[in-house]
C-alpha cells in the first residue's frame, strides 16, 4: 500500500508563502502539505488567503492535510516574535492566542483541511513565565476551539511538544480524564526524542494518533533536521509505526539547513524515497542504506 508523505511549510517559515513553494513540494514527490500559520509567512488575517491556498494546492496537485495553529506573532530572518500561548493564566494573552487560532482555522472555509495542529502552552526552552503552561488555562482554550473545529469539519490535534503538559502520556491522560474523544494527537517525533524514547511515545499515543511531524535532532535541542542526520533510530521507529497500524500521513517538519531551504527540500525528497523503499521491505534494516 502506498505511503502518504507530506511536508510542512515550516521549511519556508522565514519567507512569505507563495505558489512556487507548493510547486516545489509537489516536484519532490510529496502529496500533502501542512501550512504553518505565522502571519509573516502566510497572512491568515487576509480574507483571500484561503482562496490562494486552495488554488496553490489545486495547481500543484497537493492535498492540504493540515494547518499548524499560530505559535508566534512573526518570524523575521532567524528572529522569532512574541509567543502565543494557549495555556497562560493571563486572560488577555490567552484570549489573543485563541483569537489567532480562530482566524487561522477560518482558512478551512475556502481551503478545507483535515487537522488543526495545536501547541498546548510553549516549549520549556523558551522559559515560560509564571502563570504559563497551566492545565486549567488549556481546558478553557479547548472549550472554545473544539466546537469551532467541529463546525469547520476539522479534527483538533494536540501536539507532543517539550513541556510538562504535552508529553505523550500527559496528552493521553488529558483526553481520557476530560473525556475529550474528539481530540487527536500529533506525534512530533523530534519533540518526543527530547523527552525520552520515541517508540515508547508512539506506542503511548497510538490509540489517538491522527497525524505526525517527522524530523531529527542531536538529542539536546529542537533542531528539525532531516531524518538520519540526528540520533533517532529510524529503522526502529518505522517498524513501530507499522506495528501500531498507523496508516496516516507521514509529514516532514524541517528547518532550512545551512545551504538553504531548497537543498533541504532536495534532501527530504531523497529521505522520502528511502522511507518508501524501507517501508516496503520485509526487513527494515538500514545498515546498507
Amino acid at each position: 500500500m502506498p505511503v502518504d508523505f507530506g511536508l510542512s511549510t515550516h521549511l519556508f517559515h522565514a519567507e512569505p508563502l507563495a505558489a512556487r513553494h507548493f510547486d516545489a513540494i509537489a516536484a519532490h514527490g510529496f502529496g500533502a502539505v501542512e501550512v504553518f500559520a505565522t502571519r509573516s509567512h502566510v497572512d491568515y488575517h487576509r480574507a483571500a488567503t484561503g482562496r490562494d491556498l486552495a488554488a496553490w494546492c489545486r495547481d500543484a496537485g497537493l492535498r492540504l492535510h493540515s494547518v499548524h495553529a499560530p505559535i508566534v506573532e512573526f518570524l523575521r530572518g532567524t528572529t522569532w516574535g512574541p509567543a502565543f500561548s494557549t495555556a497562560t493564566t493571563h486572560a488577555a494573552q490567552r484570549v489573543r492566542a485563541v483569537d489567532e487560532c480562530t482566524r487561522a482555522l477560518a482558512l478551512a472555509e475556502h481551503a478545507p483541511f483535515d487537522y488543526f495542529v495545536l501547541h498546548l502552552g510553549v516549549p520549556d526552552e523558551y522559559a515560560p513565565p509564571t502563570g504559563d503552561n497551566q492545565r486549567d488555562a488549556v481546558l478553557r482554550t479547548l472549550e472554545t476551539l473544539r466546537p469551532l473545529c467541529e463546525q469547520a469539519g476539522v479534527t483538533l490535534a494536540v501536539e507532543v511538544i517539550p513541556n510538562a503538559l504535552s508529553t505523550a502520556r500527559q496528552l493521553v491522560r488529558l483526553i481520557e480524564d476530560e473525556e475529550l474523544s474528539d481530540l487527536g494527537i500529533c506525534l512530533d517525533v523530534g519533540h518526543a526524542r527530547l523527552q525520552g524514547d520515541v517508540v515508547d511515545a508512539l506506542e503511548t499515543v497510538a490509540g489517538y494518533l491522527v497525524t505526525t511531524h517527522l524530523h531529527d535532532n542531536r538529542g539536546r535541542a529542537d533542531d528539525h533536521l532531516l531524518p538520519f542526520d540526528g540520533v533517532i533510530d529510524w529503522a526502529e521507529l518505522l517498524t513501530a509505526f507499522q506495528k501500531v497500524g498507523y496508516d496516516g500521513t507521514l509529514l516532514f517538519e524541517l528547518a532550512a539547513g545551512p545551504d538553504g531551504a531548497g537543498a533541504t527540500l532536495q534532501g527530504a525528497g531523497s529521505v522520502r524515497r528511502r522511507f518508501e523503499q524501507l517501508l516496503g521491505a520485509d526487513d527494515l534494516n538500514f545498515s546498507e542504506a
